[in-house]
């Protein structure tokens, strides 16, 4: 083979590397969009409550920060609160609380950087 002819099939591989690439970036932001939506419309039926501006807040397996770490929220983020229990007392943007919410199985953000609006239950115990 000659020089342009490798060049042109390097070319040809190139860009065909690229398409692909780009097609599995596609599906990946196609597969995000359609996660986002699943859980807007799950989160439909839910009542939801903002974490405090400015915030990433840890999510702890218990209620207090003993725990283990399972998460951090990023910026922004809502949570649902299907029940709450005491626990240790934080101080945070929204107060001092010895609240923490249950936001997921095993999973306990501090009452104090979330706006529920009240400084009390405003879920049932957690059991």
């Amino acid at each position: 083979m000659g020089v342009g002819e490798n060049t042109a099939d390097r070319v040809t591989t190139d860009t065909a590397t690229v398409a692909s690439e780009a097609a599995t970036t596609l599906a990946v932001e196609d597969v995000t969009t359609l996660a986002v939506e699943e859980v807007t419309t799950l989160a439909a039926d839910t009542v939801v409550y903002p974490i405090a501006p400015g915030y990433r807040v840890n999510v702890r397996r218990g209620p207090g920060t003993q725990y283990g770490l399972v998460r951090t929220l990023p910026y922004g983020m809502s949570v649902p609160v299907y029940c709450q229990k005491p626990g240790e007392r934080v101080s945070g943007p929204y107060g001092t609380s010895n609240l923490w919410d249950n936001i997921a199985n095993g999973q306990f953000v501090s009452d104090a950087y979330v706006k529920t609006g009240s400084d009390g239950y405003i879920a049932p115990r957690c059991d």
